[in-house]
């Protein structure tokens, strides 16, 4: 598997892409409306978001209206939250995963199975990056479409808002983390490096020496012996 390191800048980057899928989520300004009034009390800023409408006005007061009715709401819309919900899951379920995956971890299983895990959570971060990327496109056409659309008066005109650039940057991230996760393939089952180096130290065990015989033969008697013998024969 790839080093601890590089699986734990996987982690990273699947985490920032999380938050910044929930954050975009939540955000009131997908797209943002571009006329301007200058009226002490009328609107300078509108904003349509998936779950609320906000204005800001010019004397600082800023207010919301939530979205109840959700079959009011245009079909790409409906889509769109549809998507950001479910990314979000997909990507709070590949997180929980990743951490069962991660080689840093002391659980879940064995090397080979926290490979397979890291998979499933590489999976599940591509899955959510692409349920980030799809609905986003669609809400991005759907909003230049109505701008460049003549008939519509420029207070109906709206532009993309600071939300859809966080969904685009989320959806890169988790795209980036999964592709890191799905590199993390186990190869093919080898031995252990422990069990190799225990069976070359087998293998090199020295054979034991036999023991030396404490009892010298008569033929390799030193030579000061047969010396002192030869004297002695002689002086007989």
């Amino acid at each position: 598997m790839l080093s601890a390191a590089i699986q734990i800048l996987a982690f990273a980057l699947a985490l920032l892409g999380v938050l910044g899928a929930v954050v975009a989520t939540l955000m009131p300004n997908w797209k943002v409306s571009i006329n301007v009034w200058t009226s002490i009390m009328t609107p300078i800023s509108q904003m349509q978001g998936l779950w609320m409408d906000c204005v800001w006005y010019s004397s600082g007061v800023f207010s919301c209206t939530v979205k109840n009715s959700v079959l009011s709401l245009p079909p790409h819309l409906q889509a769109v939250r549809t998507g950001m919900v479910l990314s979000c899951i997909v990507a709070l379920f590949g997180l929980c995963l990743a951490t069962l995956g991660l080689k840093c971890t002391r659980w879940g299983g064995s090397h080979r199975a926290k490979g397979h895990t890291a998979i499933a959570a590489g999976g599940c971060f591509i899955l959510a990056s692409l349920l980030c990327l799809v609905p986003a496109s669609w809400f991005t056409n759907e909003v230049i479409t109505a701008f460049l659309t003549t008939d519509l008066p420029d207070s109906s005109k709206y532009q993309p808002g600071g939300a859809l650039c966080v969904t685009f940057i989320s959806a890169g991230f988790l795209l980036a983390g999964g592709v890191i996760f799905c590199l993390s393939c186990p190869g093919k089952r080898t031995r252990r490096p422990d069990c190799l180096q225990v069976d070359s130290v087998k293998l090199e065990k020295p054979t034991p020496r036999k023991r030396q015989e404490h009892h010298s033969s008569p033929s390799k008697l030193p030579q000061t012996d047969i010396k002192d013998s030869y004297s002695l024969q002689e002086y007989v």
